[in-house]
């Protein structure tokens, strides 16, 4: 019998707002850093909406509303355990803009954002946020390289 696969769960939400503008995250970890959405790690127990809530609110001081799944990214770590984010958006908040430990958090023009300084990989991830047609970014190791492969 197979044994269960071990996963991580994150989540990261695309904050946006009626004048073309998102909420964006210049995160300060050396191992990921650049800019991105807000989002986390989601708890044991928790659920997948209520942890992107969240996460949002301490990373942003923003409470958002309505969440709406829209993609993933995954991939393998080298220990054997998958690595899940779970991609959502949405146009509904309150609150008063706060920066973390995180990042400094401020909100951006779309159009300036792809041209900033994105953390690697997030030109993919946001072509899931932005575009129907796809849903996931699979990370993989090929011929010496991390590839990533929109789907």
């Amino acid at each position: 019998m197979r044994q269960p696969e071990q996963t991580v769960l994150t989540n990261m939400c695309m904050v946006f707002d009626d004048q073309g503008r998102v909420l964006v995250q210049e995160r300060r970890d050396p191992n990921w850093c650049g800019i991105t959405f807000p989002g986390g790690h989601v708890e044991q127990g928790e659920s997948f909406v209520d942890s992107v809530i969240r996460e949002v609110r301490e990373e942003t001081g923003l409470t958002i509303h309505h969440p709406v799944l829209c993609g993933l990214k995954q991939w393998m770590e080298e220990d054997g355990v998958r690595y899940l984010v779970i991609f959502y958006k949405t146009d509904q908040f309150e609150g008063t803009l706060a920066s973390s430990e995180e990042g400094e958090v401020f909100w951006m023009n779309l159009k300036e954002m792809k041209q900033s300084n994105l953390a690697p990989g997030m030109e993919y991830m946001l072509r899931v946020f932005l575009e129907d047609s796809l849903s996931e970014v699979y990370l993989h190791f090929e011929h010496g390289d991390w590839k990533n492969t929109l789907k």
